[in-house]
C-alpha cells in the first residue's frame, strides 16, 4: 500500500502541502490543469527554491481582483464543476465542509452562512484542491501526519490580533497531538489543519515504510534558525501492524519486598500495561535495588502511575516517550499428542507455541513443559508446505 507521511516540524499550510507533493513527484502539469479547471481566473506556479540550503518547491497562486467573501455552497459548486477525478472532488469537499464547520462553531452561525473571508479566496481553494489532487496523482492510499507545530505569538485577522492558534485552527486540531516550537508566528494555518485532520488516518511517529521519494514544500516565512519547509515521505507500507508512540514509566526502588514488587507487576498488567520489567541494580550508598519499568499506552499513563504510587514505596517516577514497533502476527492451532496448542506466527515466519496453552497441558497430563513446547513446534512445522 502506498502511504505518505507528513512531517509538520515547521507547521503546515495548504500551499506547503501542494509544493511538497509536487517536489515528491506529483506531475505539475496535471496539477495545473486540474486547478485551471476550477475556472477561477488564476495562474499557478511551481518554483524550485532553496530554503537554508534545502531544495524545495514553492507553490504560488497569482490572481487578479477577487470577491472578498464566498460561502460554502459556492465553493462546493466550483469543485463539483471542475474537471477533476471524483475522489479528488469528494476529498476536497470534505476538507471544506470541515473547515466550514470549524468557522461556524467559532462565529456561532450556520455553516452555510459562514463568510470564508480568509479561507475562501481562490488561492486557498487551490491549496485544498491541489493537495487532494497531489495525493491522488502520487497514488497515495493512506496518510499519516506528525504532531503539528502550531507556532506561537499572535496572528492578524479581520477580528484583530489573536493568539496562535487562531480560533478556527484551535477547533480543527482538537484531539490531535500538537506543540509550539520556534519563532513566535503562526505555523499551522486553518487550511493546513483542515487538510491534516480530514485526510490523515492517524497522527504520530513515522510509520514502518519503504521510502520511495521525499518532497519539501516551502513556506512564506524565512527564519534564521530553521528551514521553514514541510516534508512529505512517500513509499510502500511494511508489514508491521503496530508502530505507535508509547509512554515509558520507571522508578528505582530499594526498600520493598520482592513479593510486593511481584504483586505490583500483576496489578499493572491487569490495568492495561503493555509490559512490565524488574531489573536489579546497585543504587546509592551501595544498596541493591530494582528498576521497575512499565510500557504503557499514552492514554493509560495516569492510571498506571496511580497504581505504582499505591502499590509500591516509590516517591518519584520518570516518564518519557518511545516508539514501539511490533510485527503483525496471527495464531495457528495445532494438534499435539496431549491436546490442542495455539502457535503464534509473525510476519517474517518466526513462530512460538503459546506458553499458557502448553502450561495447561503440562499440568493436566504430567508431561514436562519442555516436551509439550517441542511437540507443539514440531506439529506446526508439519503444517507448513
Amino acid at each position: 500500500m502506498k502511504i505518505c507521511y507528513i512531517d509538520a516540524f515547521s507547521g503546515i499550510s495548504g500551499d506547503m502541502i501542494v509544493g511538497a507533493l509536487a517536489d515528491a513527484g506529483a506531475d505539475t502539469a496535471a496539477l495545473s490543469a486540474g486547478l485551471c479547471s476550477l475556472d477561477a481566473g488564476a495562474v499557478f506556479r511551481f518554483q524550485k527554491v532553496s530554503v537554508r540550503g534545502i531544495g524545495a518547491t514553492k507553490f504560488t497562486v497569482e490572481t487578479g481582483e477577487q470577491k472578498r467573501h464566498r460561502h460554502l455552497p459556492e465553493i462546493l459548486r466550483m469543485i463539483s464543476q471542475a474537471e477533476l477525478p471524483e475522489p479528488v472532488k469528494t476529498k476536497a469537499a470534505e476538507v471544506f465542509k470541515r473547515l466550514g464547520e470549524a468557522e461556524a462553531k467559532v462565529h456561532g452561525v450556520a455553516v452555510d452562512k459562514v463568510h470564508f473571508h480568509e479561507i475562501g479566496a481562490v488561492d486557498s481553494i487551490a491549496d485544498i484542491v491541489g493537495a487532494c489532487l497531489g495525493f491522488y496523482l502520487l497514488n497515495v492510499e493512506e496518510i499519516v501526519c506528525s504532531p503539528l507545530n502550531l507556532g506561537s505569538g499572535t496572528v492578524s485577522t479581520e477580528h484583530g490580533e489573536l493568539p496562535v492558534p487562531a480560533p478556527a485552527t484551535a477547533v480543527l486540531v482538537s484531539g490531535c497531538p500538537v506543540y509550539a516550537r520556534g519563532p513566535g508566528v503562526e505555523l499551522t494555518t486553518p487550511t493546513g489543519a483542515a487538510l491534516a485532520k480530514t485526510l490523515a488516518k492517524d497522527f504520530g511517529p513515522l510509520p514502518p515504510m519503504r521510502i520511495r521519494t521525499a518532497g519539501y514544500g516551502a513556506g512564506d516565512h524565512q527564519f534564521e534558525s530553521r528551514s521553514n519547509v514541510l516534508r512529505v515521505l512517500v513509499g510502500d507500507s511494511e508489514d508491521v501492524s503496530e508502530a505507535v508512540t508509547v509512554t515509558v514509566i520507571e522508578g528505582n526502588i530499594d526498600d520493598l519486598s520482592p513479593q510486593v514488587l511481584g504483586y505490583a507487576m500483576e496489578r499493572l498488567l491487569a490495568r492495561g500495561a503493555l509490559d512490565v520489567t524488574l531489573t536489579p541494580l546497585l543504587m546509592k550508598k551501595n544498596r541493591p535495588g530494582t528498576l521497575l519499568r512499565v510500557l504503557a499506552r499514552p492514554e493509560d499513563r495516569e492510571e498506571l502511575i496511580a497504581v505504582l504510587f499505591r502499590e509500591t514505596s516509590t516517591l518519584g517516577l520518570r516518564m518519557y516517550q518511545a516508539e514501539r514497533r511490533v510485527q503483525s502476527r496471527s495464531f495457528v492451532e495445532v494438534e499435539t499428542p496431549h491436546g490442542k496448542v495455539r502457535v503464534k506466527v509473525s510476519a517474517d515466519g518466526s513462530y512460538a507455541p503459546e506458553y499458557e496453552d502448553c502450561r495447561k497441558l503440562a499440568l493436566a497430563t504430567g508431561v514436562p513443559l519442555k516436551q509439550i513446547l517441542a511437540e507443539a513446534g514440531l506439529a506446526y512445522l508439519k503444517t507448513q508446505p
